[in-house]
């Protein structure tokens, strides 16, 4: 994500990196590769020199303490306007009603229904909320068997109406039903339209009138980068939304619509989202996002969404094992499967500051682990428990059985046991002792 506007933004502070203060001519350098850096990630030229202009503003003059250079200044004050480009402060998301309604709303493509199942979700499982979403996309074929499958997948219910032509009917018969049936949130998935298609977007504009939506949200595939912040200023101007969606941020993805969209339509990005699966729906940050375009990692999203998966008395559990040095093979599934649960592993890897640079150009995903998994599970739960019972024709059938060579085994035997030392050395740092991974990969 952003690797392209990340790697641009680090080689333009390069010109003030080693010097002794900010002067003139390096921050004149500086910002104008700065400048460049942005208009290259699709971000308008207006935008982009209003932000250079402010950096600059900021940086020339500053008094630099001794305690930082200008280099490291410099980009503090870029990250400071970059969050503020993006908002500066998280945004509210009101399920305030009985039913709370939310309209969802953007162009053909943009992710809506797969968005409408991952809010259901994010709801249902963080919320606690009883949520109903509602089919009202009525021109393509396939969106109500998608939205279908997709509320299946989460446990949720769907209101639908094949045969009815008429979305706004649609939309108010789902508030009278969720509302005899005790739904406390409503969700409308609408059909994608273009800006310039009248009747479509009278339609959507009707519905808003119809259900008083407490939440508008426009949906914006961030890799078509500005052309998609024009036209969210056009369906901003029928719909007045109330916040912004960015989807597919695990594709190639410049950057412009999530440094434009804000500054361009005045409404706050309130979530973001990547892959298909139902649980990467992430509440949008703007100094985390800041952060992460710096190649700064995002420790703090991290460590939320390990919270999320890590159950406190199991961890407790598991600490106390370490400390006793008895962590075993089924406690390395267990937490291969928990991390599993968090996301993509590479996204997950790149919050860490400084490591997303280094794998960049590495293939991880969670199909990674598949190897050492197999070998695990080939063995008894015996040998689970006790690596020490695994002896030479124990590690010949766990081969076999898992489709690997004996030398892999005998590596990641090996690899387990380093891990061990280390997590027994380092049992004074509650849950630290999280095994190096990455060269276990490979296996």
């Amino acid at each position: 994500m952003f690797q392209n506007l990340q790697e641009r933004l680090e080689s333009a502070f390069k010109n003030i990196k080693g010097q002794a203060r900010i002067n003139d001519l390096n921050v004149a350098n500086t910002i104008k590769d700065i400048r460049k850096a942005l208009i290259d990630a699709d971000v308008n030229f207006k935008i982009a020199k209003e932000f250079t202009d402010k950096v600059k503003e900021k940086a020339v003059g500053t008094k630099v303490l001794n305690a930082i250079n200008p280099s490291q200044l410099m980009v503090k004050i870029v990250q400071d306007e970059l969050t503020e480009l993006m908002g500066g402060e998280p945004a509210e998301f009101n399920i305030a009603g009985s039913p709370a309604v939310v309209l969802v709303a953007g162009l053909q493509g943009s992710g809506k229904t797969t968005f409408t199942g991952k809010l259901a979700t994010y709801l249902k499982t963080q919320k606690s909320k009883n949520v109903l979403v509602v089919a009202a996309d009525i021109y393509r074929p396939a969106a109500i068997d998608q939205l279908t499958v997709l509320a299946g997948q989460v446990g949720v219910d769907i209101y639908k109406e094949p045969d009815t032509k008429d979305a706004v009917l649609i939309a108010q018969n789902a508030i009278k039903y969720a509302k005899a049936n005790n739904k406390n949130v409503v969700i409308i998935d609408t059909a994608g339209r273009l800006a310039v298609d009248e009747v479509m977007m009278q339609e959507v504009a009707d519905i808003k009138a119809a259900v008083k939506p407490t939440e508008i949200l426009f949906v914006v595939d961030s890799m078509t980068g500005q052309d998609a912040v024009n036209t969210a200023k056009t369906f901003n101007d029928r719909l007045d939304f109330t916040g912004v969606v960015l989807t597919k941020l695990d594709g190639d993805t410049r950057g412009g619509a999530a440094l434009s969209i804000q500054y361009t339509v005045n409404k706050p990005i309130k979530f973001m989202s990547s892959g298909e699966k139902m649980d990467t729906l992430d509440v949008f940050y703007p100094d985390r996002m800041a952060q992460r375009i710096l190649g700064m990692g995002d420790i703090t999203s991290l460590v939320e969404k390990a919270q999320m998966q890590f159950d406190e008395v199991e961890a407790k559990k598991l600490e106390k094992k370490i400390k006793q040095n008895k962590f075993d093979f089924q406690d390395f599934l267990v937490q291969l499967e928990q991390i599993k649960k968090m996301g993509n592993l590479k996204d997950l890897m790149g919050m860490i500051p400084g490591v997303g640079k280094a794998i960049k150009d590495v293939d991880i995903d969670n199909d990674s682990f598949k190897g050492i998994e197999a070998m695990i599970k080939s063995m008894t739960p015996a040998e689970r428990t006790n690596p020490d019972l695994i002896n030479p024709s124990r590690k010949a059938r766990i081969a076999k059985g898992s489709g690997k060579k004996i030398e892999d085994v005998n590596t990641f035997m090996k690899q387990f046991d380093q891990m061990k030392q280390m997590m027994k050395m380092m049992n004074n740092m509650p849950m630290n002792g999280m095994p190096n991974l990455r060269g276990m990969m490979k296996r």
